[in-house]
């Protein structure tokens, strides 16, 4: 995923089937509620999230729709849909201490598929939770020098599983979804590849949270 690519749109998905051959294939928008951006901002605290992904970045062709179907408690559900709102799979996601120590991402698609995937490894989260006390001087590292730029982060990384396989997963160096079940949809990786951002962390601003 990219943001804000050439200064259009909220974020870019590429995709890339081997080496060398990235290439964007959905450009992301939100899709604001009645009341703007703010509206959206102050749904969004609750774990709702709302996004078209075009064709090209002029809007000519909706590639496919994320859409929140419920959104209380700690979990939120959402269904992506293709462009003529035929269902491409579901997401579902439990904060992390709601169902469970981490965050639990399942993804269903038509066919029967169903994968559940964590946020994280244990060892990592272990290993974060007793490095925590260290977060502010990296921080300061971060900021003034040697961190280039990038905060500090907990374990990001989510692997899927569904009897036995691993039909797909998401990997934090380059905020890229892997497909390798063919039985999943490009489109429903490329949502996926906008929406895991979207709920990253407590430090910084998750790509769909602008005020503008």
């Amino acid at each position: 995923m990219r943001d804000r690519p050439e200064g259009y749109l909220d974020c870019r998905v590429d995709f890339s089937d081997g080496p060398d051959t990235a290439r964007p294939v959905a450009h992301v928008e939100r899709e604001l509620p009645p009341g703007g951006v703010p509206a959206y901002r102050a749904a969004r605290k609750s774990g709702a999230r709302s996004f078209v992904l075009w064709a090209d970045p002029h809007r000519r062709d909706r590639v496919a729709t994320l859409v929140t179907v419920a959104a209380h408690g700690g979990r939120a559900q959402f269904q992506v849909l293709g462009a003529h709102g035929e269902l491409l799979g579901t997401v579902t996601r439990d904060k992390a201490f709601s169902r469970g120590l981490r965050t639990r991402w399942t993804v269903s698609a038509p066919g029967g598929l169903e994968a559940v995937g964590y946020k994280g490894r244990l060892f990592w989260w272990g290993l974060w939770w007793l490095c925590s006390p260290l977060v502010p001087l990296m921080l300061v590292g971060a900021l003034f020098g040697g961190g280039g730029g990038d905060f500090p982060r907990g374990p990001r990384r989510v692997i899927w599983r569904a009897g036995g396989r691993v039909p797909l997963e998401f990997r934090s160096s380059d905020d890229g979804v892997r497909l390798h079940a063919p039985e999943l949809d490009w489109r429903l990786g490329a949502a996926l590849a906008a929406l895991l951002p979207s709920f990253d962390g407590w430090i910084g601003t998750p790509w769909d949270d602008r005020k503008d």
